[in-house]
Parts: C-alpha cells; sequence; structure tokens
C-alpha cells in the first residue's frame, strides 16, 4: 500500500488555501495548511498558491521566508508547485502598473498584462500539453481548467543544451495571444490556471502531481 503523502500548502496571506486544502485532501494527500519553516521544508510536497498582484504576493511570501524555503527545496530536489500568481512569481519579474516587481528567477521570462481584447481572462478553456507530460497524463487534449488572471508569460525563453539536463516542459493556452499556462520542470511544477477549480481535470491533474512525491 502506497503511503499518504504529506503535502503543505504554504498560507502566507495570498491563496485560496482552503480550496486549495479541499482539492488535494479529495484525492487522497494529508494535507496541512502552514507557514511553519520546518513543516514547509518537510513535507513531501509544498503548494504555493497565489491570488492578487505580483508585487504583493513576493513581498508576502518574504515575509513568511518562503522564498528562502522554495530555494531550498528545489536545491534538495524537494516538490514544489505554483498555482496562478503562485506560478507568475516564480519567473523573473513582473509588471504591473508600470510597476516591475523580482520574481524568485526560478525560470527567465516577464509577467506581464494579457494582451486580449477582454481583460480578465476567466473562466473555462483549453490547454496544449506537450508530448511527454506528467501533469496531463490521462486527460483529453480538451479538457477545460479554470483562469482567473490579467497577465501572464507569453515567451518561454528557456532552452537546455545539456543532452543530460531534461528541457522543462511547456504548457500553453491562449486567450488573445498564446500564454505559458503551465510548466514542469524537475521538482518544480506550475499551472497559470486554477486545478483546484478545474473540476475532474483539476482533481486529476493534482493526482498526477501527488503520483510524482
Amino acid at each position: 500500500m502506497t503511503a499518504t503523502k504529506k503535502v503543505v500548502v504554504f498560507d502566507y496571506g495570498f491563496g485560496n488555501v482552503r480550496s486549495a486544502e479541499r482539492a488535494l485532501a479529495r484525492v487522497g494527500a494529508d494535507v496541512e495548511i502552514t507557514r511553519d519553516f520546518d513543516k514547509a521544508m518537510n513535507a513531501d510536497g509544498l503548494l504555493v498558491p497565489g491570488v492578487g498582484a505580483f508585487e504583493a504576493c513576493m513581498n508576502g511570501l518574504k515575509q513568511a521566508r518562503g522564498d528562502w524555503i522554495v530555494g531550498r527545496r528545489l536545491s534538495g530536489g524537494r516538490p514544489v508547485m505554483g498555482i496562478c500568481v503562485g506560478m507568475q512569481i516564480l519567473f523573473a519579474r513582473g509588471i504591473e502598473h508600470g510597476v516591475e516587481t523580482e520574481g524568485l528567477d526560478e525560470w527567465p521570462g516577464t509577467v506581464g498584462p494579457l494582451q486580449a481584447d477582454i481583460v480578465p481572462h476567466m473562466g473555462w478553456n483549453t490547454v496544449e500539453a506537450p508530448a511527454g507530460s506528467q501533469l496531463f497524463s490521462g486527460l483529453d487534449a480538451d479538457a477545460r481548467y479554470y483562469f482567473v488572471h490579467s497577465y501572464a508569460v507569453h515567451d518561454w525563453t528557456l532552452e537546455s543544451n545539456n543532452p543530460t539536463i531534461t528541457a522543462p516542459l511547456v504548457t500553453w493556452s491562449t486567450h488573445g495571444k498564446p500564454f505559458v499556462a503551465a510548466v514542469e520542470n524537475g521538482a518544480l511544477w506550475a499551472t497559470q490556471f486554477h486545478p483546484e477549480k478545474s473540476g475532474d481535470a483539476g482533481a486529476q491533474l493534482l493526482t498526477n502531481w501527488i503520483g510524482t512525491l
């Protein structure tokens, strides 16, 4: 029998922690909402939600030492998953209302305004997952996921020329212009959409993540 995986939903003041907790518990994880340093470091998986402005999320994360926790976990190959703004802050920078804020810089790239006639992008949309994706394993190509955002990354610039290093798998969606909808990069996974609000498809996606812990 597979042991139940311990997942910490990191509570730094800027995320739908309760809905994330319920969704993870529903697919069999042992979930705790906390900002406790040791618990966040030692969990099998760390989920970093995010709602609101990029700058506010980064400030809140730093005050809770979340930037250090994410970096330390990843340096040891310990799984981390970011959701919505929790994904955006993994990039090098965010620009909102002309204000540029440094992100965690796990990936190069700039989070900027969506290039679309209707903003925010709110509701259900499909994605284009790459071949070999574990995150979207078992999910149909026409599965839909729930998005709520006004900012995104439109250009993916990180490529690996080292054959011994697996290149990140990037999933795209389109609202106006294509944007990054999800990334799988070793121990670091992230989604722009909300799997915890995406019904059966989101539950399968979280199951896939837990299965890698």
